[in-house]
């Protein structure tokens, strides 16, 4: 019931307020999320072979995730092999599989900001995703090398790209457990990442609703609400 009231499915205008604050916030047009995978040391399973093990000569399980421009976990697929690359997993991933046949609620294409010229909403990601109608990555290094325009794009979507890497920062500091390798199986350790960022998102949502409260207080009589 919890992930059902902190990390609903969006609908569409709920995915036009999160585009509009990745463009207020990160400056960013149309986006409505961030894709990446996080690395969760685990160790090794017994009898899973080489399954689990990944570029970083560690046994892991991978945490894919689409994080809004305020830090919060819109989607999760957790459970993959620590050996598959984060764009496989989301093409096999229920997100990439919905984004690619149009049921998550997207709104159609919308003029960007200060223009008349339409494109689609879209999440964006690193290199390691595929180039999509609905998915944006930077441009490679020796294409963008001395061009302008495309240095100036990778440098925006970097910019909106770091709300995935400080959420999946703060969902480690907050529950340090991520921070070293977790003995357990790998079905528990999905279990853990799965409440994990649904508290992640409680928490967040619960601190904004006390901000929000602290700041409706006449002066003199402000308390700092805490979690």
């Amino acid at each position: 019931m919890l992930m059902k009231e902190v990390m609903p499915e969006p609908s569409e205008e709920q995915w036009k307020a999160i585009a509009k604050d990745f463009w207020n916030i990160w400056n960013f047009p149309n986006c409505i999320g961030v894709v990446d995978g996080k690395q969760v040391n685990i160790e090794a399973p017994a009898n899973s072979g080489s399954v689990y093990f990944n570029y970083k000569k560690t046994f892991s399980v991978i945490s894919l995730a689409l994080v809004d421009a305020n830090y919060n976990f819109i989607m999760i697929d957790v459970g993959s092999f620590g050996r598959s690359s984060d764009g496989g997993i989301f093409s096999h991933s229920a997100l990439g599989k919905r984004m690619e046949n149009g049921s998550l609620n997207i709104p159609p294409d919308s003029c960007l900001p200060g223009t008349n010229i339409e494109a689609p909403f879209v999440i964006v990601g690193d290199e390691a995703f595929p180039l999509k109608t609905y998915l944006m990555r930077p441009y490679p290094g020796r294409q963008s090398s001395g061009n302008d325009f495309m240095t100036y794009f990778n440098n925006r979507l970097s910019r909106a790209r770091r709300v995935s890497e400080n959420a999946f920062g703060i969902l480690a500091q907050k529950f340090r457990i991520f921070l070293r390798t977790i003995k357990s199986s790998p079905e528990n350790v999905d279990y853990i990442i799965s409440a994990a960022c649904v508290l992640h998102n409680f928490i967040r949502q619960r601190n904004d609703k006390s901000a929000n409260q602290t700041n409706t207080l006449p002066m003199g009589l402000r308390v700092q609400y805490r979690f």
